[in-house]
């Protein structure tokens, strides 16, 4: 007797980003040295290169796709402009920023403190995609990040 297949396979993510690049190994490249991910699996496509990697940022899930022909998906352009964003959580934002900027990312928003407690900065990585980098500064609560709404919003 056959057993059941699980629907969502063992330590999947239930969402996992799929990233289009021009240079998906550029790309797995910068994933491992800005976010310490790890490469899962890697295939080539015909002509020998990257065509798809599952990478482990902690325990997320993201695959690096490269473009295909008869997808209609692409890269973004580089420009910021991505309607994609993509957060993550890291132990140090500011050192974070510092490896991607040292791997080819733009800065988009230099790490601030925010209302609720983060700090949070904006980069776009070389393949065009827009990535919000973020570490807990601080617990607040939702009264807490309220009353600091307001505050801000009372100046402008």
């Amino acid at each position: 007797m056959a057993s059941k297949v699980k629907g969502i396979p063992k330590g999947a993510s239930v969402v996992i980003p799929r990233l289009v690049c021009r240079d998906p190994a550029a790309m797995i490249e910068f994933c491992a040295s800005t976010f310490g991910a790890v490469e899962r699996v890697r295939r080539p496509g015909p002509d020998g290169k990257v065509a798809h990697a599952l990478m482990m940022i902690g325990p997320a899930m993201v695959m690096i796709e490269s473009e295909w022909p008869t997808l209609t998906s692409r890269a973004p352009k580089p420009d910021g402009s991505s309607p994609v964003v993509i957060f993550v959580y890291v132990e140090d934002v500011d050192q974070t920023v510092e490896r991607a900027i040292a791997g080819g990312a733009k800065m988009l928003i230099p790490a601030q403190n925010q209302f609720w407690g983060d700090r949070i900065a904006w980069i776009m990585d070389p393949s065009g995609h827009v990535w919000t980098i973020a570490t807990r500064i601080e617990e607040t609560t939702e009264q807490e990040r309220k009353n600091r709404w307001s505050g801000i919003q009372a100046k402008h």
